[in-house]
């Protein structure tokens, strides 16, 4: 008998890949719970011995995410059910079972081969650890888990594990819900309007967020367009790779980083962020986009991050100078000896908090506030975020001090003009 298995697109990647423990982060209604079904009916169909289990946070959640779906899709091939102890039979005699990690003491001493942990960021870790994990071991069996995240916890770390360590039996997956193509976006859109975003960004952008310690806060963002009378501009520069930049990368443990350039202007009442000019760009453009940055706004100093990139771009950018004659200094700018989520949150939480920056409104402005309210997060980039932390070490005006003329040296200006 033929089943009609039809999956979206990437339910279709996730279905595909032979990676034995897979772990998937989606939105909600993005499809998880049918995938689950053909995974576990597909499974059962090529396993000769042993059973697959579909585990949910409680068997009550098990029958009523579960039950109706396996009946539908793989009526065909069933050659029995049974709704009290929440089991099918197929055809070749392999057994689907709906359980609750809430029962662990139903789930010990079987064989599995094949296994959904279904919303695993809602059980208890142990469940897997101690009872499912070695269920698998003699048949070296697959397991999937899938689910919304809820804030940093166990699911957060398994999802890390996949995504950053070289264990190639481990490999993740993250979708939101607008990568259901049978979901109208405006709906997600209409839900956003009434939800948090902190609850909007976990519960249909799959982000692991850090649940009651966001670093930054919705509330400290003030926006203005028009620019302060007094002041001085600063360019910060953080540069990604330049090769192959039409090209993400294969490597599931790498991501393809932007390049991005701040625009601040510093005075003694705080900043204010005209812009950040972001793109994936080769190296000449990366030289001319700092250029033009610069022209515009004829900052008093351009900083770019120190390292190999820095000195790539430099010839270009200096050649770009010479062909306009007009000439400025870039500093080289340093992690100081710290880790970037520090330095983000010394250069930026408190000057947020205490009103000392301003954004001018600019189509940059969405993803900036992604990457800001998400920080740190693995999942997303951090490059805007990054390249306006690095303006700190340009404008010595601090938030927490009165600004004096002598507290700084003012760098080279433009020359030129």
């Amino acid at each position: 008998m033929e089943l009609n298995v039809e999956l979206l697109p990437w339910q279709q990647d996730v279905f595909n890949d032979t990676t034995r423990f897979k772990i998937v982060a989606a939105g909600r209604r993005t499809g998880k719970s049918r995938l689950a079904a053909w995974m576990l009916i597909i499974n059962a169909l090529q396993t000769k011995k042993g059973q697959v289990f579909y585990v949910a946070p409680t068997q009550g959640q098990a029958r009523d995410i579960m039950w109706q779906t396996l009946l539908e899709l793989a009526h065909p091939v069933i050659k029995t059910s049974h709704i009290n102890n929440l089991q099918i039979t197929l055809i070749n005699g392999c057994t689907v079972s709906l359980k609750g990690a809430d029962r662990p003491e139903t789930m010990r001493g079987v064989s599995l081969k094949f296994l959904v942990m279904d919303e695993y960021a809602d059980m208890k870790p142990s469940v897997w650890e101690q009872i499912l994990r070695p269920a698998l071991a003699d048949q070296k069996g697959h397991a999937m888990f899938i689910g919304t995240p809820m804030g940093r916890n166990h699911f957060y770390e398994l999802f890390q594990y996949a995504e950053l360590d070289d264990d190639d039996s481990y490999k993740a997956w993250h979708f939101t819900s607008y990568d259901n193509p049978l979901l109208d976006p405006e709906e997600i859109d209409t839900a956003k309007k009434s939800m948090s975003s902190y609850a909007f960004r976990q519960e249909f952008m799959a982000s692991f967020e850090a649940s009651g310690s966001e670093i930054f806060k919705e509330e400290w963002i003030k926006f203005d367009d028009e620019e302060p009378e007094h002041g001085e501009f600063y360019i910060a520069v953080d540069l990604a790779g330049f090769a192959d930049v039409e090209h993400a990368t294969k490597s599931k443990n790498k991501k393809l980083d932007e390049t991005a350039i701040a625009v601040v202007k510093a005075n003694e009442d705080g900043w204010w962020v005209a812009t950040i000019v972001h793109g994936r760009w080769d190296i000449k453009k990366t030289a001319k986009k700092i250029f033009d940055a610069v022209e515009h706004y004829r900052p008093v100093a351009v900083g770019i991050e120190k390292g190999a990139l820095k000195n790539a771009v430099l010839p270009y950018l200096t050649d770009i100078m010479k062909s306009s004659q007009r000439f400025f200094r870039v500093e080289e700018l340093t992690h100081g000896n710290k880790k970037k989520t520090d330095r983000v949150i010394w250069g930026l939480q408190g000057r947020f908090e205490h009103g000392q920056i301003t954004l001018n409104k600019g189509d940059w402005n969405s993803q900036f506030m992604d990457e800001l309210f998400q920080f740190p997060n693995a999942l997303v980039h951090d490059d805007l975020v990054d390249a306006l932390a690095y303006v700190d070490q340009l404008a010595k005006v601090a938030y927490f001090y009165d600004y004096e003329e002598n507290d700084f040296e003012i760098l080279d200006t433009i020359a030129g003009y």
